[in-house]
């Protein structure tokens, strides 16, 4: 209300639909009283959304009754009720209470064979959903050793009935099935950097965790970059060249040093090394001439680079801003070609502050499940700065260089990218973690994440 009155823009989140929270009505009449306007946002009560997830639906084509109970606050007469009925039953319970709710149900005459699921951590990527029967329910959980819940009062949500399509839940399992679903993912990049990276993960059921193992600060000696972008506005160059995000981000601040924008860019061609670079300058307001249509990388931009031409190319130079510690080859690529190049270093890159002790302690102690490598600066700066992953952690690096750093820090490669993509990468790790499930399910174990593997267990080298 103190807020409210300062005229802040307060929110109070529920749990589930504010129509079945204890305390809102309450909360919203004490608005009333001191004159503070409010608004409700509808939400999705956990009762609902959980099955919803854990690919159960309520109701079939016949449209099935479906009734909702609060073990915790349930009466003998509404078991009575709903054990009498034939529709789906949806109980909100803990994981300690489970058996006695499907004891409830049975006592008060559901069939003991009649299907059950039990969901625990619904809608997270700790979620766990077992099938069974209203009799044998509590021995799966058992023989699962399935532990309470940490979340303390978070309910369990169980559905029972015939007609809830419990007996389907392997078809319509879509969120615990997603290839690295709950896996924990170490992404060596920046925020900046690795936020599309991460998205792609999340879509796969990961949880990405992003630590930076380089920082980007400015070049010692600005004046070489500042000649050059004076030269870009006077007509010096026929082409600028971006191998990075950061050469971008470089390039723009020093625009708006100037006071310059995109516009300074008229009369100049402008390539980009790959999709996410292209990105960023369409966010610039620059739209390139030229992006790979192969690799996306400077050999691939070689590729399709035109050689100089003196009939049709007034100018025979390039502007290339990139990294103290980029290689050689586009500059050597261009000049075989015929262009003369101003290499500018644009940014320096160094190595990144080791993260919080806690993410030290998993990537050694085996906390990740996986860790992606997209160069080979990253394996030297995460070692450097953290120590080498633990040996159940699957390694999948961006190419065959990056994959050969880091065998030279004896990890073991796992995972490569078909080629030197980001995108790729992270598809090539959805890819392995199908098969992982597949194999398992084949073999008839359970699926588990390569963390849950005991520690100093031997792992078999896949190729």
């Amino acid at each position: 209300m103190e807020a409210a009155r300062g005229g802040r823009r307060v929110v109070r989140a529920v749990s589930g639909d504010p129509g079945l929270d204890t305390y809102a009505a309450e909360e919203m009449l004490a608005c009333v009283a001191a004159g503070v306007p409010f608004e409700v946002v509808p939400g999705v009560a956990a009762a609902v959304g959980v099955p919803a997830y854990a690919g159960v639906p309520l109701r079939d084509a016949q449209g099935a009754d479906v009734r909702f109970v609060d073990a915790r606050t349930a009466s003998d007469r509404c078991w009575t009720e709903v054990g009498a009925s034939d529709g789906t039953v949806v109980v909100s319970t803990s994981l300690d209470s489970v058996a006695s709710a499907a004891g409830e149900l049975v006592a008060a005459g559901r069939k003991p064979d009649t299907p059950m699921t039990v969901t625990v951590a619904g809608t997270t990527t700790r979620q766990r959903t077992w099938s069974a029967t209203l009799g044998t329910i509590a021995q799966t959980l058992k023989q699962a050793k399935v532990l309470p819940s940490p979340e303390g009062g978070r309910p369990v949500i169980a559905v029972v009935g015939e007609r809830s399509a419990a007996a389907q839940r392997d078809q319509l399992s879509w969120f615990e099935s997603k290839p690295l679903f709950g896996w924990k993912v170490l992404v060596p990049r920046t925020k900046e950097q690795g936020a599309a990276l991460s998205d792609q993960l999340r879509s796969y059921g990961a949880v990405p965790h992003e630590v930076p193992t380089i920082a980007v600060e400015p070049p010692r000696t600005p004046q070489q970059m500042e000649r050059a972008v004076k030269g870009l506005v006077t007509g010096r160059y026929e082409w600028i060249a971006f191998t990075s995000v950061n050469a971008v981000k470089a390039v723009r601040e020093k625009f708006e040093e100037y006071g310059l924008d995109a516009r300074a860019f008229a009369g100049i061609k402008v390539a980009a090394v790959g999709e996410q670079t292209a990105k960023a300058l369409v966010a610039f307001g620059v739209k390139p001439d030229l992006v790979p249509s192969g690799e996306q990388s400077a050999a691939g931009l070689l590729e399709d680079w035109p050689p100089y031409d003196p009939v049709f190319d007034p100018i025979d130079r390039v502007f290339l801003p990139r990294a103290d510690i980029a290689t050689e080859t586009l500059v050597a690529g261009l000049i075989e070609l015929g262009w003369e190049v101003d290499d500018v270093t644009a940014y320096r890159t160094v190595r990144a502050s080791p993260p919080p002790a806690d993410t030290r302690e998993a990537i050694k102690g085996g906390g990740f499940d996986a860790v992606l490598f997209t160069s080979s600066s990253t394996v030297r700066n995460l070692v450097g700065i953290a120590g080498k992953p633990h040996n159940v952690t699957v390694i999948a690096c961006i190419g065959p260089a990056t994959a050969k750093t880091a065998e030279e820090h004896g990890l073991r490669v796992d995972v490569m990218a078909p080629e030197p993509s980001v995108q790729k990468l992270a598809e090539a790790l959805a890819n392995f973690g199908l098969r992982r499930r597949a194999a398992a399910q084949e073999a008839g174990d359970p699926v588990t994440r390569p963390s849950e593997r005991r520690p100093g267990a031997r792992r078999r080298r896949t190729t």
